[in-house]
């Protein structure tokens, strides 16, 4: 921990480097995964996840862009109309979104996530 001041705690998470950042791009697990998966793990791209907070709460999806540089991910089906009527991807905080399905086509990752329980 760098310091208790939020100004401080803010700063040294937004000047963190990536392998840091990765780190924060932690989610829950649905409650059925729970008991094989443990309680959250980092969103992949081929992950699909449930948006639980926001205007798109309900809607699931799958990951398709993973973005560290903005601790975001985007999600297929989660879009906001511009003004000119062109649709565009809605970046949403991995906080806000629960993963239901775990994308385990790198064999390394299971043993990762299980080995966090």
């Amino acid at each position: 921990m760098v310091s208790t001041q939020p100004r401080k705690q803010r700063k040294a998470r937004y000047d963190a480097p990536l392998h840091k950042r990765q780190q924060y791009m932690g989610a829950p697990i649905a409650k059925d995964l729970r008991e094989k998966y443990g309680r959250s793990a980092n969103v992949i791209v081929g992950d699909t996840v449930e948006v639980v907070r926001g205007d798109h709460a309900g809607t699931s999806g799958k990951v398709e862009v993973v973005s560290l540089k903005d601790g975001t991910i985007v999600i297929e089906g989660v879009t906001v109309t511009k003004v000119d009527g062109t649709e565009v991807a809605r970046p949403i905080f991995p906080s806000n979104v629960v993963i239901t399905k775990l994308e385990l086509k790198d064999d390394r990752r299971e043993t990762i996530i299980s080995r966090s329980r």
